[in-house]
């Protein structure tokens, strides 16, 4: 009988969870044998597409869903504080990467944008205020600038503001050091270096069938998708980077741990505009408020896009809905993943979000002119004949059990690991790819823990220095980290005090 091949790690997807985790990996243990398996024929060919996702460097600089504010007017900043540590983790790794010399140009995924919020009406003036004076005492957001002049905001989003009304009550704050990230070109590359490295392949148009237990690791069942070829690898840990896909083959495993979770597919759209005349006036990421009613995921915003080296300008996300948990999946996605450990989730989310579901059929009923509308309380002098509609990525929402609700539908990301460590899956979507990097090094120590405090210590410290709990106390050590990223990282010229942590 014949031998299964064998492998230490297998990765499904060719995203940017798995490429992050898979280099990671490698870096810590240069003997490690691993196989990447992409079902599509290229890597980055769902939500790491640069056009799939918004690819704002998630740092809490804009994003006012990420400072929810209290009753009492308190304004609360603990996420948008974590999330911007996360993401100066995940800039630490790309500028080790850059610094090998081996690695090729940070410029082909990273870019310098200002990250902008602005409000309309008093009363997003007024939460506008408190989230400044709140957020700029912290350390991480000392740069950001508030301003109610119109001349001033003129200055800042110069698209934005002509043919407003006079009276119109509005604010904005801006952070000059925000930044756009192509999340593909970054996956290609990180895959590219990768598939260098002895002991490490990355194979296309292959689906995974089946995943069994396997004493203490798994057999995965892999399908070539044009030959019709089947194989089969023996792996000591397994993980389910696809995205959407993730969770059907989480499910595949039967693990203890993935029982209860569902999921909930939103498709998006977004307008698009490519015309220079128009993109050249708008060099900035624009967040604002959600309709009152809306989810988290319906946060407008109007984008600067460095995609290839050119620059577009993207306005949404407009939100809609189909069974598919990928965008080239199978509208028997969701119906296939029901379960009877999940049942009770779902259909209690299904009652308890009906708002969720009517925006949704809104969203999904919108004319083209509606779309422009939206988009005019942003830029009120658009031209319908400058925009296009672009579909986005899949997103499918993570539903888990509640012990109160039933069942839950969240708008975050979750890792979700075996016991024993050999398989763990991520589910969820934004903010996602900006702070892959974090999530990976929580794997790690989760499915790794002994190699994490032991062998591979000294070498996750020195490609890490500073980890987010102490990057998020530490303003002196912060501002070193950050201001060497930027500098490694080609966001800013370097300067005497910026050329090393030492």
């Amino acid at each position: 009988m014949a031998h299964n091949e064998a492998v230490d790690v297998v990765l499904v997807g060719a995203g940017i969870m798995s490429a992050t985790l898979a280099v990671l990996l490698k870096e810590l243990d240069p003997a490690i044998k691993l196989e990447v398996v992409e079902l599509m024929d290229s890597g980055a060919a769902e939500s790491s597409n640069p056009w799939n996702n918004a690819g704002t460097g998630h740092a809490g600089l804009c994003e006012l869903n990420y400072t929810p504010q209290a009753a009492d007017g308190n304004v609360d900043i603990k996420k948008a504080v974590h999330i911007n540590t996360q993401f100066e983790v995940s800039k630490q790794f790309w500028s080790y990467l850059t610094k090998k010399g081996t690695f090729g140009s940070c410029k082909t995924f990273i870019s310098p944008v200002p990250h902008l919020s602005f409000v309309q009406g008093n009363d997003g003036v007024s939460f506008l205020k408190e989230r400044f004076k709140t957020l700029s005492k912290h350390h991480a957001f000392s740069d950001m600038e508030y301003t109610e002049d119109k001349a001033t905001m003129a200055e800042w989003m110069p698209l934005m503001m002509p043919g407003r009304p006079a009276d119109e009550v509005v604010a904005a704050t801006r952070v000059m050091n925000g930044t756009d990230v192509n999340f593909g070109a970054l996956t290609n590359q990180l895959l590219k270096h990768l598939t260098s490295a002895p002991d490490a392949q990355v194979k296309y148009c292959k689906r995974v069938t089946g995943l069994k237990r396997n004493g203490s690791g798994w057999t995965v069942s892999i399908k070539d998708v044009n030959s019709g070829n089947s194989r089969e690898v023996d792996a000591r840990f397994v993980f389910l980077g696809a995205g959407g896909a993730a969770l059907p083959l989480l499910q595949a495993s039967g693990i203890e741990e993935s029982k209860g979770f569902g999921g909930f597919p939103i498709s998006g759209q977004w307008l698009r505009c490519d015309n220079p005349e128009v993109v050249k006036h708008h060099q900035a990421k624009v967040y604002s408020q959600a309709a009152v009613g809306s989810p988290p995921m319906s946060v407008p915003h109007l984008d600067t896009r460095v995609v290839d080296g050119n620059k577009s300008l993207l306005f949404g996300p407009y939100a809609g809905f189909t069974t598919k948990f990928l965008k080239h999946g199978s509208f028997m996605d969701l119906p296939m993943s029901v379960r009877a450990g999940n049942i009770g989730p779902m259909l209690a989310v299904a009652k308890n979000n009906m708002d969720l579901t009517k925006y949704l059929v809104s969203e999904v009923m919108q004319s083209m002119e509606q779309r422009l509308d939206s988009l005019r309380r942003f830029y009120p002098e658009a031209k319908a004949e400058d925009w296009r509609l672009e579909v986005a990525g899949q997103r499918v929402q993570i539903i888990k059990k509640d012990p109160k609700k039933g069942g839950v539908l969240q708008f975050g990301t979750e890792l979700v690991a075996a016991k024993d460590g050999s398989l763990a899956a991520l589910l969820g979507a934004s903010p996602g790819a900006s702070v892959t990097v974090s999530i990976m090094l929580e794997l790690i120590e989760k499915c790794f823990p002994n190699k994490a405090s032991g062998e591979w210590a000294a070498k996750l410290a020195e490609i890490f220095p500073a980890r987010e709990r102490v990057l998020e106390t530490d303003a002196a050590l912060y501002r070193k980290i950050n201001a060497h990223n930027n500098v490694a990282l080609e966001l800013v010229e370097a300067s005497n005090e910026t050329e090393s942590y030492a």
